[in-house]
């Protein structure tokens, strides 16, 4: 391809093979409701490292129907900030206050933040989001089987129909629900993910790197997924390392170690002292292997 030739909007007709006039969905206006989840105060100190601070007072809070963006550079305790969430999955000694329709909650174990309508789509989607060796139709079912089963059993037929309503509605592109999700390209494996996370209720959505790995057109198509989920009342919270990426679907404001949503509070802060990694079996709680980073 030669120079003149090779500009963007080139390159991304050869990788999706077609036009793409917008890299966003248009989006459709919607009510915002009230506020539907917060947290204040949040606090997490490092699991190995009792002394340092990861996430230190941070604090934002979510509306019905709206999108909120936090971006930053990797390792500034976004996705700590989230984990430390979702039932505690990073950190120790956390401390803060969670609340949810104006009501304290606690989330200090992945049960208990599910059962609040709470869902965290992780940014290792293979390694932490997927099970890659099993088929799309337990995947999608595996964080709801109580909804499917009976006496301790599980309705196949019911999971199969489950798993075929999320196919169509997300456009899963694969021939058969019983295919392995190993198998499914990066923008189908993250549909299975959100489909995962829909299939339990959640009403609060945190997505942490949605769009990572997977072309142009996929991204496309996530995003649309996130329209239609504020739309239906969804509180959403859009994690990403690029700030121009969630520029494009939330209205972002440059806030002191987060790009943020502009109704994030001015306080709170992340780590700063560069990149550690809170799926290391070295820095998860609970796994002290090992010297900490």
């Amino acid at each position: 391809m030669t120079e003149p030739e090779s500009t963007q909007d080139r390159i991304i007709r050869g990788m999706v093979g077609r036009d793409l006039e917008h890299r966003y969905p248009e989006r459709v206006d919607h009510s915002i409701g009230e506020e539907l989840f917060r947290v204040e105060n949040w606090t997490v100190h490092h699991p190995t490292q009792p002394g340092r601070v990861v996430v230190d007072g941070a604090a934002f809070n979510v509306r019905a129907g709206e999108v909120v963006g936090i971006a930053g550079l990797m390792g500034a305790g976004r996705t700590e900030l989230a984990m430390s969430i979702f039932g505690g999955t990073y950190g120790r000694d956390i401390s803060g206050e969670i609340y949810k329709n104006g009501q304290p909650i606690r989330t200090k174990t992945v049960a208990e933040a599910i059962s609040h309508g709470i869902a965290y789509a992780t940014e290792d989607r293979k390694k932490y989001g997927l099970n890659l060796i099993e088929d799309i139709r337990r995947n999608i079912s595996a964080a709801a089987l109580g909804k499917l089963s009976s006496g301790g059993f599980v309705n196949g037929n019911e999971e199969l129909a489950v798993a075929e309503k999320y196919r169509e509605s997300m456009n899963i592109k694969t021939p058969s629900v019983l295919q392995l999700a190993g198998n499914l390209s990066g923008g189908n494996q993250q549909k299975v993910v959100l489909s995962k996370w829909m299939f339990t209720d959640a009403d609060v959505l945190i997505l942490d790197e949605p769009t990572r790995g997977i072309d142009v057109g996929a991204k496309y198509e996530i995003y649309t997924i996130v329209n239609a989920l504020a739309a239906q009342g969804k509180a959403v919270v859009i994690i990403s390392s690029e700030p121009a990426r969630t520029a494009g679907h939330v209205r972002p404001h440059l806030h002191p170690r987060l790009w943020a949503h502009d109704r994030l509070p001015r306080r709170g802060r992340c780590d700063p002292r560069g990149p550690h990694d809170p799926h290391d079996p070295r820095t998860r709680r609970g796994v002290p292997r090992g010297r900490g980073r």
